[in-house]
């Protein structure tokens, strides 16, 4: 139901409250489009954190087009266009898309990628977030001559048009 809501371009706030604690379940919800996974047993406190970072990022949503050089990417929709053609991107990569976007020119760290983008406490040896850049540049910048995608080594990442 949810990847058929994310289809369809809704951005309801969605947090999957399960037994199912297996990675696998967790990153299969994500990938589905929830916002967040939370885990049973758990404490109501957390929960109570989650649905407010949750509601949190949802307003905080740019409900205008966003773009950098000829990439273009339109949240009530969930479309991704570059010179173009239509790039299909999971729901993870959107995100992790989107928030580069809300920043073009910034250079994020990688931890205020997570903090946005997945909010949860990866450890610091995790490469989430370059396996992430890693799919973005194969779909966004790979196919085209202008690199967006910038590395800022040390420091983080940064999506702004070079030429």
């Amino acid at each position: 139901m949810l990847a058929k809501m994310r289809r369809l371009g809704q951005q309801t706030p969605v947090l999957f409250l399960t037994a199912r604690d297996a990675i696998e379940d967790r990153v299969k919800g994500l990938e589905l489009g929830a916002d967040d996974y939370l885990v049973k047993p758990f404490a109501f406190e957390e929960l109570l954190a989650r649905v407010r970072a949750v509601l949190r990022r949802a307003s905080g949503r740019a409900s205008g087009i966003l773009s950098c050089a000829d990439l273009t990417l339109d949240p009530a929709t969930r479309k991704v266009v570059r010179q173009g053609k239509e790039i299909r991107l999971t729901a993870r990569e959107f995100a992790l898309l989107q928030f580069l976007l809300e920043h073009a020119g910034e250079v994020v760290s990688r931890s205020r990628i997570v903090e946005a983008v997945w909010e949860h406490d990866f450890e610091t040896f995790s490469n989430v977030v370059e396996v992430y850049i890693r799919y973005l540049r194969a779909k966004i910048d790979e196919p085209f001559p202008r690199k967006l995608i910038q590395t800022v080594r040390g420091v983080g990442y940064s999506l702004r048009d070079e030429s």
